[in-house]
């Protein structure tokens, strides 16, 4: 009797169907299992490259289950993930990688490892430079650069030091000190990018000073609970189960919502910041629940930011009196270097005052609705809009702006005699002319003395969005 005749009696007809079927599986399965294990660098990559959009390309990421499940220590070769997760979340402001598996990085040599079973098939890296402001070359030549490589798990240096937590790693360095790009390339940029950890996240600050993270204590360590790590001097080889390498920025000094995963918003930035700094007015019309200032004073109180070096405002005694002949309380002040005093200081205030420059960027603590008014000197409406005008609106700050005149610039007295009688008149660099002439002669030498009569146009305006 035949092996046919046994099988067709051992079975019956359905069975026998049901039987082919499922050998038919079988081998379907061992071929494409043979076929992923043959597969070499040429066909796709052995990590999960993610390189769309910031918005679809972060919600897949945290969707991944192996990010949401950090590993304790390090654990063996045989069970690391062959397919760590990458995402490239760059954009024209900042360089952003994401990764997500068993991640290494040595400080001292600037080199981040991503351990991967199948890393000797392929020989990409990445270089990173992790400040948001990616498209200035030259401050971007200061910034400490960053490699990222895949390698092999037993290839990989062994971990000295373990952490269960993700970790950031940011540059302190660029133009630290200058209060609007601390803001604007460190600060918003760092909130959107932690916010979502909740403080459990770690920090690896390179190119880390320490006056700066002294001056902004207060505020890191309400985004991560830990001490920030020098990262530059740590010989040390740590490893994370999850690792950011840049920050993640939209525009100037603001936040696009509909880029962030979270919907995160500036004005969810100013709350933050409220809440930080113990500012008690998050309304500026809304004066029976908030500071001691709206129960005692009767004048809306209006703030001069003063300039002492370049943009100085020639005239700021004389807008004073100007603005406390219209019903303000005025205060002329340079802003300090303490930041909680500042912002206490600043969240005091209904209107604030200033020449285009970094002072304006503590209007971040004004209350909602409070005005700010921007005088733009000769030349600098672009910056102007970009830099304070849309942040403010963003901010749900009342937005006004006083447009600087030629009488009323000193480019006038100083180019007046000049062979070619050449004053530049916009924000366009025109006649050949680069950056670095274009800021020497609008940025760093051009002072403003408004006409007064003017000026109390724009000051009655502000005096009415207060009471409104």
């Amino acid at each position: 009797m035949t092996n046919k005749t046994v099988l067709g009696r051992s079975f019956s007809r359905h069975e026998q169907k049901r039987l082919g079927c499922r050998a038919f599986l079988s081998c379907f399965v061992i071929a494409f299992t043979l076929c992923t294990v043959l597969k070499s660098c040429v066909g796709p990559p052995p990590f999960v490259i993610l390189e769309q959009s910031t918005d679809s390309g972060l919600k897949m990421l945290m969707s991944t289950e192996e990010i949401s499940k950090p590993r304790q220590s390090y654990i063996d070769a045989d069970e690391i993930s062959p397919n760590p997760i990458l995402g490239n979340f760059s954009n024209s402001r900042s360089q952003v990688y994401e990764m997500s598996g068993d991640i290494r990085i040595h400080g001292n040599s600037s080199t981040i490892f991503i351990a991967s079973t199948q890393a000797h098939e392929c020989t990409t890296s990445w270089t990173v430079k992790p400040y948001a402001r990616k498209g200035d070359k030259v401050v971007m030549g200061k910034v400490r650069t960053f490699k990222i490589i895949p390698q092999a798990p037993l290839a990989t240096p062994h971990c000295t030091q373990n952490f269960s937590v993700p970790a950031i790693v940011f540059s302190g360095g660029g133009y630290a000190g200058n209060h609007f790009h601390d803001f604007t390339d460190v600060l918003i940029p760092l909130y959107l990018t932690s916010r979502e950890f909740n403080r459990t996240v770690l920090f690896l600050v390179a190119n880390k000073r320490s006056w700066w993270t002294t001056k902004y204590k207060v505020l890191l360590q309400k985004l991560s609970k830990f001490d920030v790590i020098d990262i530059d001097n740590e010989n040390q080889v740590l490893c994370f189960p999850r690792m950011i390498v840049g920050l993640k920025a939209h525009k100037e000094l603001s936040i696009d919502p509909s880029k962030s995963p979270h919907n995160y918003s500036v004005t969810d930035f100013t709350r933050f910041l409220r809440s930080t700094y113990s500012l008690k007015r998050q309304f500026a019309n809304d004066c029976d629940r908030n500071h001691k200032y709206c129960s005692t004073r009767r004048r809306p109180r209006l703030l001069i930011i003063s300039r002492k070096k370049t943009r100085h405002l020639v005239n700021e005694g004389e807008v004073a009196n100007l603005g406390r002949s219209l019903g303000f309380d005025v205060v002329v002040r340079e802003m300090g270097w303490q930041v909680s005093l500042v912002a206490r200081f600043v969240n005091s205030f209904d209107v604030m005052v200033g020449v285009h420059g970094a002072g304006l960027t503590n209007m971040v603590f004004l209350p909602e609705n409070a005005v700010v008014i921007q005088i733009v000197p000769l030349g600098l409406d672009f910056l102007a809009k970009h830099y304070f005008q849309l942040p403010a609106k963003d901010m749900k700050l009342k937005y006004l702006e006083y447009k600087v005149r030629l009488n009323e610039s000193s480019l006038l007295a100083r180019y007046l005699g000049a062979a070619d009688g050449e004053v530049y008149r916009d924000a366009v660099v025109s006649n050949g002319k680069g950056w670095h002439d274009f800021r020497s002669v609008y940025l760093d030498n051009q002072d403003v003395n408004v006409d007064l009569d003017r000026f109390r146009v724009t000051l009655l305006k502000a005096l009415e969005l207060v009471r409104s």
